[in-house]
């Protein structure tokens, strides 16, 4: 499946419920052997937790011009594991239900990724959509 922006979240944006700027926002690799992407998707209860294989700080350095979001690249801690095929971005809530999610990406320089142990530089893309453009 291509990057999108899930349907979900450009209404959160929309109704001013999801802050890309200010609120906490973090990534987390996948293994997509146990999670088939769907638009039709809203939390991270969506998807069955043995697809996680890691997850990043709170990004930062984040910035929106003209309706493309950026932000600094990001650095996962160090992990074996599963074989990463997708990258999600997630607000997070506190718990499963209420971590909203962002974005899919899955067509990215560096994916998919096998875990060997040490850390996991994810740079974002530097074209006119970075991150994601809506």
């Amino acid at each position: 499946m291509a990057n999108f922006v899930y349907p979900s979240a450009k209404q959160l944006l929309l109704e001013g419920q999801l802050n890309w700027l200010s609120d906490q926002i973090y990534g987390i690799l996948l293994n997509t052997q146990y999670y088939t992407a769907s638009p039709a998707h809203t939390s991270l209860a969506d998807i069955d937790a043995q697809a996680f294989v890691v997850s990043s700080s709170v990004l930062t350095g984040r910035t929106a011009a003209n309706g493309v979001a950026d932000a600094d690249d990001i650095t996962m801690p160090p992990t074996t594991g599963p074989v990463c095929q997708a990258l999600i971005l997630v607000k997070d809530g506190g718990t499963a239900i209420q971590s909203k999610l962002i974005a899919y990406i899955d067509t990215a320089q560096g994916l998919p990724f096998t875990p060997t142990g040490g850390a996991i530089l994810f740079a974002w893309d530097d074209g006119p959509n970075r991150i994601f453009a809506l």
